[in-house]
């Protein structure tokens, strides 16, 4: 009755998933003409998930699945199982791709939470592996942000996320400030990325004249533009490029 029942159960998903395949591949079609992907369900998909999410996902019960190996990948978390957590997480991520809250937590968990616990990973007494380990999460995390953006590209907020990875972990501060400058040209970006985006760049060698010209637009725009980061940048390139003490911002002069 119980192999009945399983079988009646695995007919009606294939049928239902049957009649969902040419809407699907109308749905696919225009994402691909848009330049979005969708979820690739192959052969090392299912090898991840085994066969029953597989064949749920195929149904179309993608995000049913994707949200419970979610959950899944957040008791990994909570018992600080890092490799499981990501295999979970890539997972997900490959069910669906046009989450962008998948992408950013995926990569918050690798490249801040995962690399902590390898940089501070006492059972490995060498600190030189520790900071290997840490920079592989890093890698990990910013893997996932640049495969969210593939599958994303009008997402202002997987942009943002990329210039903070590569200025709080990477320390590359022109990679930092493209993908500021990125989501800053992208709709819905935060007010704020445009002015990050000129701070790294007043932090990358050779361009200090260019970001001394942004930096001094930026500042005589509006007074709501003079922030304590703004000024302090501003300050040091006028040091570096020897700018005329006449020709200083006023506000900038010591007493």
């Amino acid at each position: 009755m119980r192999i009945r029942t399983a079988l009646i159960t695995l007919a009606c998903l294939l049928a239902f998933g049957a009649g969902r395949i040419p809407i699907e591949n109308h749905l696919a079609a225009r994402h691909g003409a848009a330049g979005l992907n969708t979820a690739q369900l192959d052969l090392s998909l299912r090898q991840r998930i085994g066969q029953m999410s597989f064949l749920a996902a195929l149904s179309g019960f993608r995000a049913v699945v994707a949200d419970l190996l979610w959950i899944e990948a957040h008791s990994a978390w909570e018992r600080t199982e890092w490799g499981r957590m990501k295999l979970l997480l890539d997972t997900v991520t490959a069910l669906q791709p046009r989450a962008i809250l998948f992408w950013d937590n995926a990569a918050w968990h690798m490249a801040w939470n995962a690399s902590v616990a390898a940089r501070e990973d006492r059972s490995q007494p060498r600190e030189a592996l520790r900071i290997r380990n840490q920079r592989e999460y890093f890698k990990a995390g910013e893997d996932f942000l640049l495969r969210g953006i593939q599958n994303n590209p009008s997402s202002a907020l997987l942009h943002e996320r990329l210039g903070l990875l590569y200025q709080d972990k990477f320390r590359d501060p022109a990679r930092a400030a493209e993908a500021f400058q990125r989501s800053a040209q992208l709709p819905g970006a935060s007010q704020y990325v445009h002015r990050f985006a000129l701070y790294q760049l007043a932090l990358v060698p050779g361009r200090e004249a260019e970001a001394y010209a942004c930096l001094k637009a930026l500042y005589q725009k509006s007074k709501q533009e003079h922030l304590p980061t703004l000024l302090r940048r501003l300050q040091d390139l006028e040091k570096k490029l020897s700018v005329p003490p006449d020709q200083r911002l006023p506000i900038l002069e010591s007493p």
